[in-house]
């Protein structure tokens, strides 16, 4: 007998758990996920967008229209940001699993804690001036930015512990 051959690459492992970890995010719109990993390839931080740790998610705005403080921008941090401050260790070196390109604010998070590579998923705001900043500041800090694809592939999750 031989080894299987369809198993998963490490950026599909990677990008997967990003993915489900978007998964526990609770805003309606949009749900991103973020996995760091040394170079080890040992995961050293996760998150989701979602409002700080003692917020309730019934009493804050999730909208994305109207007065600037009754929509979910001021108050939700993002998966990128969450994936940093849940960190175990230094983040030098790392490299950072998102479903989302990062917004500019996370740009300087990711560049502040010596993270050296970004691998996204979706740059479906790439015409934003937010987007085109935080490619920006990526790039003048030396950054590795990588667009990943995997085409039409799923990956499906099947918890009926009887099919294991």
């Amino acid at each position: 007998m031989s080894k299987r051959e369809d198993y998963i690459s490490w950026n599909e492992y990677f990008m997967g758990l990003a993915l489900l970890s978007g998964k526990r995010s609770k805003d309606p719109t949009t749900q991103v996920g973020a996995c760091i990993i040394d170079e080890d390839k040992k995961i050293v931080g996760i998150g989701y967008n979602g409002f700080p740790l003692g917020s309730s998610d019934d009493n804050m705005p999730w909208g994305k229209q109207g007065d600037f403080l009754e929509t979910k921008y001021p108050y939700v941090v993002h998966a990128e940001l969450n994936a940093i401050l849940n960190s175990i260790k230094s983040l030098k070196g790392c490299t950072v699993y998102v479903t989302h390109f990062p917004c500019n604010e996370c740009a300087k998070a990711i560049v502040q804690s010596k993270i050296s590579r970004v691998i996204y998923l979706s740059d479906k705001h790439k015409d934003k001036d937010s987007f085109k900043a935080s490619k920006r500041i990526l790039e003048n800090a030396g950054i590795k930015i990588e667009k990943i694809s995997f085409g039409s592939k799923k990956i499906i999750l099947d918890f009926d512990e009887t099919n294991l």
